[in-house]
């Protein structure tokens, strides 16, 4: 094997998972190794009640995802969204869709269909989600979520032309699924502004990441059930140590998948929400136990991709 690894180690990749787990010395611009990232905020009341908890709770958000995506968005909830999250200084990053998974496609629905569901499904649907890219960044919008290798080539060559607006920014959703140094690094280059890794990943195996790429990582220390279910609040010091800059984003185990979601499940998407932020000051307690030394970013923060309320 020495051969392989030297060869990938002469492309600017490590050799294997790095078991001494180095310590990242690369940083958020600002300098900070680390922020705060709330998912699954599924419209501007349930954002709203983000902000009402984590003031209660003194957690710091800097960012908020949704998964529902843009399209499931009134154009008076997009601007909501944008004007909240602007007055507060906080990005807000909304998936990209339509997707396989709510296609009519038969594939996404089959047992082993994996990322299959997360995929732009034929010519048109790719134009449906470079359209709902362009329609969420109209409203001011300037982060959005990308499952898709193809979907993120062509609207990074859409943001170089100016066909999309230059500070608009691609977070790699998790389900994009991309797990090695070699392939993470090429949606780095292809475009991605932060990644998502897979939510099973091992410090080692994030420390090779790290020493591949340079964008931050999204780790998920609290996954959603039906991406793992892990609950990695002991590991955060070790993951901001290795992982640096990344955001620490707070999932919630044993919890409904409210995709799509929309006003009949509003109360569970505000309750759900309210809990994370919850999970979100248990783990920072942890982070600030273990790593008093820890450095995060206040807001402002000039890179985050905030609205333009």
């Amino acid at each position: 094997m020495q051969s392989t690894r030297e060869f990938l180690r002469s492309l600017d990749l490590p050799g294997g998972d790095l078991t001494d787990l180095p310590s990242s010395t690369k940083r958020f611009p600002d300098g900070a190794q680390y922020r705060v990232e709330i998912p699954s905020v599924e419209g501007p009341r349930v954002l709203a009640a983000v902000f009402v908890e984590a003031d209660a709770r003194g957690v710091l958000v800097h960012r908020v995802s949704q998964g529902s995506g843009g399209m499931l968005q009134t154009d008076g909830e997009l601007t909501t969204m944008a004007k909240l999250a602007a007055a507060r200084q906080v990005e807000v990053s909304l998936f990209a869709r339509p997707l396989a998974g709510w296609d009519t496609g038969a594939a996404a629905l089959a047992a082993g269909a994996g990322s299959v569901v997360a995929q732009a499904r034929g010519g048109e649907q790719l134009v449906h989600v470079l359209e709902d890219i362009k329609r969420t960044a109209e409203f001011g919008i300037r982060s959005v979520l990308v499952t898709d290798l193809g979907v993120l080539s062509v609207a990074a060559a859409m943001r170089s032309a100016g066909e999309l607006p230059a500070d608009l920014r691609f977070k790699i959703s998790v389900q994009m699924g991309l797990s090695n140094p070699a392939s993470i690094r090429l949606a780095e280059r292809t475009g991605a502004d932060t990644y998502n890794v897979p939510t099973d990943l091992s410090l080692a195996q994030l420390a090779a990441i790290r020493q591949a790429i340079d964008i931050p990582l999204d780790i998920y220390v609290e996954a959603p059930d039906d991406q793992g279910g892990f609950v990695r609040h002991f590991e955060i010091a070790e993951l901001v140590r290795v992982a640096a800059p990344v955001y620490l984003k707070f999932g919630l185990r044993n919890s409904p998948n409210i995709y799509p979601a929309g006003t009949h499940l509003e109360a569970t998407a505000i309750a759900l929400a309210k809990e994370r932020v919850r999970r979100a000051e248990i783990g920072l307690g942890l982070l600030r136990r273990y790593a008093p030394e820890a450095v995060t970013s206040t807001l402002p923060a000039s890179d985050l991709a905030v609205p333009v309320g």
